[in-house]
């Protein structure tokens, strides 16, 4: 099982809560490119993201190899969202959840490591390290090149 321990190597070795409460062993997403990030309901970044997010998200979904088996629980929200959704974390502070100490400390800020707003945005690898770190404000279609190389499709 995995470890929610900050001391990880990857990602693939930490654990995290979904949005329900169940545990999710992030090894289930080894050989997959991910894109996290720390989203918002109310937020003037919302509707973009939210939006563009989905559209990646259903242009790339099939792209890599999986089952059906290896899919955790998905929300659908007025943006007819598919991806994984995980539950409310401190992303900084005394009480940061370790995922975000470990994308945080791969990947610093222009400003230093603190997550300054909603949709701050890491660019994972298919071996669980992170590869870039995005602003609140970048487009996530902007992203697109960035994911596609990953997944060797460019």
């Amino acid at each position: 099982m995995a470890s929610s321990t900050t001391d990880a190597g990857s990602i693939h070795d930490l654990t995290v809560k979904d949005a329900k409460g169940n545990d999710v062993d992030l090894s289930i997403y080894k050989g997959k490119v991910l894109l996290i990030v720390n989203v918002a309901s109310q937020c003037g970044l919302t509707d973009s993201n939210y939006t563009e997010l989905t559209q990646l998200y259903e242009k790339y979904k099939d792209k890599e190899p999986g089952s059906n088996e290896e899919i955790v629980q998905f929300a659908c929200t007025r943006f007819k969202a598919e991806y994984p959704i995980f539950d409310k974390v401190d992303v900084n502070g005394e009480n940061v959840a370790p995922v975000y100490k470990f994308l945080k400390s791969s990947k610093g800020g222009f400003f230093g490591e603190g997550i300054k707003w909603n949709f701050t945005k890491f660019l994972v690898d298919k071996d669980g390290k992170v590869v870039d770190r995005y602003a609140p404000t970048t487009s996530p279609l902007s992203i697109e090149k960035d994911i596609k190389k990953l997944l060797g499709l460019s």
